[in-house]
């Protein structure tokens, strides 16, 4: 399925939103077991270097770089796909924030298992694409729509997660379910069921990182797999039967 859509983003036309969505779930199928299995491979490296089982450690150290490699070029082809060829065909409105969302995304995929300098390059990578797509959709969308709402999901995930910073995420998830709520009364029956789900897990994810918000001269430290974040990759259904955001088809993946 990857092919075939890629074959179609490469004829340089804006996608329809069914293409748009198709695309996206294909690559969500293939990143997104790779990404499971990234963290189960690096659960258990741990539990095995902590009983000082080497062998054991040494053959799910091997295997855990192959996974990385894989997530590596799945990244890097979507990102290709995407600058090359779907961000220049689109038109201004929620094709534009939907692929520069996309592209955020996957960056931030790549930032969850680099380290050192290739680990903060992909993170700003992550970021330059967030706040591109935020520009855009600040000017092309309402508060409601369901891609906007995705986006600011995903973009607080990105501060809790990859930046560590509790604070910020926490600010971009009310600032989004805030302005949302204050036009909830515009939102179209078509997209009611969509956006609202996505505010739910905003509020959500509002809740878990609000407890997580050092107090005055403390230090925050997120221990990894400590706390259930909820990006739209959790939301399983909702662009497979629209066109509101990124396609999710995997069920509720992984929070760290």
């Amino acid at each position: 399925m990857v092919e075939a859509m890629k074959n179609v983003a490469n004829l340089d036309v804006e996608l329809t939103v069914e293409e748009r969505n198709l695309l996206s779930v294909a690559y969500k199928n293939v990143i997104g077991a790779r990404r499971a299995s990234w963290r189960i491979l690096s659960s258990i490296e741990q539990k095995e270097e902590s009983k000082g089982n080497e062998v054991h450690v040494k053959r799910i150290n091997e295997y855990r770089q192959k996974v990385e490699t894989e997530l590596s070029s799945i990244c890097n082809d979507v990102m290709r796909v995407i600058d090359e060829h779907l961000i220049p065909s689109a038109a201004p409105g929620d094709s534009t924030v939907f692929y520069y969302k996309m592209k955020g995304d996957y960056y931030r995929y790549l930032a969850e298992f680099k380290a050192g300098t290739e680990k903060k390059e992909a993170a700003d990578q992550s970021l330059k694409a967030y706040e591109s797509a935020t520009t855009a959709a600040g000017a092309d969308l309402p508060p409601t729509h369901p891609i906007r709402l995705g986006l600011a999901l995903n973009y607080s995930v990105f501060y809790y997660e990859i930046m560590n910073s509790p604070e910020r995420a926490c600010h971009l998830a009310k600032q989004a379910f805030d302005e949302a709520i204050s036009e909830l009364d515009t939102l179209s029956e078509e997209s009611y069921k969509d956006s609202t789900l996505i505010m739910q897990l905003l509020r959500d994810n509002l809740t878990l990182w609000t407890s997580d918000i050092p107090e005055e001269g403390e230090d925050f430290h997120k221990v990894n797999g400590s706390t259930k974040v909820v990006g739209d990759d959790d939301a399983e259904t909702i662009a497979c039967r629209t066109g509101g955001f990124e396609a999710m088809c995997l069920g509720p993946e992984h929070v760290s």
